[in-house]
């Protein structure tokens, strides 16, 4: 029969295996929660949840977003610059084009100084939406609840990783 003994044994063995599972974590160097790609994609996936609800009114998914962000901030650009601008490659680029010009906020154009190449610019629309994006960043920054003295130093250091795992030129 069972007494409370046979639970506080139960208990023993669970925190023996917890002890046991966090020392091999330690010393184990394929630990999941010792990968920096785990801790990167998870921080990832969360940050864009955050902004998933704060887009969504403004008809613009995260990627559509950042698209915006960097219309807002050099339009008109090529195709071309975006995409380095973004670090997308252009077959990823032309749908998120394609459904923000359908949405009605960007033009794609032909460049008058290169035919071969297609303008970026904002719609009259595009640019006025943001206004209503002008608050997305003080919203992230609440919702994360972390100082900005903090997420600075975090975006420092993400860059500074971005740089390191590009391939050598």
């Amino acid at each position: 029969m069972g007494d409370l003994s046979d639970s506080a044994n139960a208990d023993t063995a669970a925190a023996d295996t917890a002890d046991t599972d966090t020392a091999d974590t330690a010393a184990d160097p394929l630990a999941l929660e010792r990968q920096v790609c785990f801790a990167l994609s998870v921080a990832s996936r969360s940050v864009v949840a955050v902004y998933r609800p704060l887009l969504e009114p403004m008809g613009l998914t995260h990627p559509q977003y950042l698209v915006m962000l960097a219309l807002w901030q050099h339009a008109p650009l090529s195709v071309k610059d975006l995409s380095a601008l973004l670090q997308l490659d252009p077959g990823t680029l032309s749908p998120l084009l394609k459904r923000l010009e359908t949405a009605g906020y960007v033009r794609r154009e032909r460049d008058p100084g290169d035919e071969r190449a297609l303008a970026v610019t904002l719609t009259e629309a595009g640019a006025a939406l943001r206004t209503q994006a002008e608050r997305v960043p003080a919203a992230v920054v609440s919702r994360l609840g972390m100082g900005l003295d903090e997420l600075q130093r975090l975006h420092e250091s993400l860059t500074r990783v971005i740089a390191a795992a590009r391939p050598a030129p």
